[in-house]
């Protein structure tokens, strides 16, 4: 007996290919390393790889400082009653400074994309073009339909629902209660 959704048989061969496509990557990584160290040598590697570990660090942590941020203000507009305030995310920025942290330079071309404006939008609005076109049928495309719904006026309003018909239960404890 299995739970869940039945796979796609595309699906099931995706996943099986998964590990080869990581081996694969690390051996072009470790490839590319060789021809650079043969070329400019081994010191001048251990200078790319460490530049791209403090870049990489440095970035993760502007990027988590710019989320904060935005976090306040957004919870601050809202205790203002105000709308918040509207931004692209910081997920792209905090890939692209993970990519320059993992030792690579293929890892480190590919957290550069990331970073360049240009590059992040293109990469941005092709993957919500993929997932919105296999979300018919995927939970992370039912989430980003979710996320994208938007009331009419923009305000949601959290709390519950009272219905004037039923007067709520007194309930024991109630100091307010007659005895």
């Amino acid at each position: 007996m299995t739970f869940g959704t039945p796979q796609q048989p595309k699906q099931r061969r995706a996943r099986k290919l998964i590990p080869l496509a990581v081996a694969a990557w690390a051996v072009a990584e470790i490839a590319l390393l060789v021809l650079v160290a043969d070329a400019a040598g081994g010191l001048a590697v251990f200078g790319l790889l460490a530049g791209g570990v403090i870049l990489g660090g440095y970035v993760i942590k502007r990027a988590g400082r710019r989320a904060w941020q935005r976090l306040t203000r957004s919870m601050q507009a809202a205790g203002a009653g105000s709308a918040a305030p509207e931004g692209e995310g910081n997920g792209l920025t905090m890939l692209g400074g993970l990519l320059l942290m993992v030792p690579g330079l293929i890892s480190d071309a590919a957290g550069l994309l990331c970073l360049f404006p240009p590059t992040r939008a293109l990469i941005r609005k092709t993957a919500v073009r993929r997932i919105e076109r296999a979300g018919a049928a995927s939970p992370l495309g039912d989430a980003m339909r979710q996320a994208r719904m938007h009331q009419p006026d923009g305000k949601v309003v959290q709390g519950e629902v009272i219905r004037d018909d039923e007067r709520p239960a007194p309930r024991a404890d109630d100091p307010q209660l007659p005895r």
